[in-house]
């Protein structure tokens, strides 16, 4: 029987979609999720089991009983607006629950972890696009609370620890081509989501949180990444771990940017129909843009993005959106 692979937060979003790419790939799969924002119905492979990754002992109990050589960590906080506002929320979930985590990893012989970083590691990077090298800034407790988590997997890794890979995520969108998983967070604040939900009428507008920024149309730029071709990655790093490959962190976006108001044009040519807007003030923690320079893992891994297309993410949202599975 292959080893297990635990997915902390593997009923949310993003960790969804590797836990089915995982499934589908033959994996051994055990998500831990205390479903505070994840849906049971989204784990479509594998076991769940409802519990939180600050709890030492269910970490502990789980590594031992499944076998685990492998962990993935998704487990997080990611409302940059809510971390600023309650910044110990964020330095608590993310950050010491993640020590938590680490210490059972290396109690319990892990050899691997992928972890699910952030660009926003790097504040406000010069010319708006961020390469592995560019200064860590942070310049919110989000972005401060990934950072410190990778620290310590950098740290640990150093001290005889697991090898790991940490992925610095852009801005993620889409949902599954098939419509068996998708984006349901309540609340959402990503850009494509909250669309997709202004034009499903879920919403009464999308609002554009700043319009002066010194950008191309003065509104916020980021790199928009499908969320197939975020999972992707983590089968590739995956690989590369269990291949011997040395510890690596890596940027994950497609390596050019859409502004806001270009987004509300893809909703406006997808669905034929005006989208609704507002205009308001800058919202505290955004960087005007925050492309990836993603050179790197495509050279290591080989990854080969498939969704690279701003019209096709936005019609996979509007799909889910229409016909969810679950979630409101």
């Amino acid at each position: 029987m292959p080893n297990g692979i635990l997915v902390t937060g593997g009923a949310g979003y993003i960790g969804s979609h590797v836990v089915q790419q995982l499934g589908e790939a033959g994996e051994r799969v055990v998500t831990l999720d205390n479903l505070c924002t994840g849906f049971a119905e989204a784990v479509t492979h594998g076991e769940l089991v409802v519990g939180d990754t600050g709890d030492r002992e269910l970490v502990a109990k789980i590594l031992a009983e499944h076998d685990i050589d492998t962990i993935m960590h998704f487990a997080a906080h990611t409302i940059v607006p809510e971390s600023v506002a309650d910044p110990l929320k964020y330095y608590r979930n993310n950050t010491c629950s993640t020590r938590n985590l680490l210490q059972c990893a290396a109690e319990a012989g892990v050899k691997h972890i992928v972890f699910s970083s952030t660009a926003a590691v790097y504040g406000i990077p010069a010319g708006g696009v961020a390469r592995e090298d560019s200064p860590n800034a942070p310049i919110n407790p989000y972005g401060t609370s990934k950072l410190m988590s990778e620290w310590m997997l950098r740290d640990l890794a150093a001290a005889g620890g697991p090898s790991y890979v940490a992925l610095r995520y852009f801005n993620v969108a889409g949902s599954d081509p098939e419509g068996r998983i998708g984006q349901s967070t309540p609340k959402a604040t990503l850009l494509v989501k909250v669309g997709a939900e202004v034009a499903t009428g879920k919403r009464e507008a999308l609002t554009i949180f700043g319009t002066d920024y010194d950008t191309p149309d003065g509104t916020g730029v980021r790199d928009y990444i499908h969320v197939e071709d975020l999972a992707a990655a983590h089968l590739d790093a995956l690989a590369w771990l269990r291949a011997g490959g040395e510890s690596q962190v890596l940027n994950c976006g497609y390596g050019h940017g859409y502004s806001v108001r270009e987004v509300v044009q893809a909703f406006e040519r997808v669905t034929g129909q005006p989208l609704p807007v507002r205009e308001a003030e800058r919202r505290a923690g955004d960087p005007p843009s925050l492309v990836a320079d993603a050179a790197r893992i495509r050279e290591l891994f080989g990854w080969t993005p498939k969704h690279d297309d701003l019209d096709g993410i936005v019609a996979s949202s509007l799909a889910w959106e229409r016909t969810p599975r679950y979630g409101a």
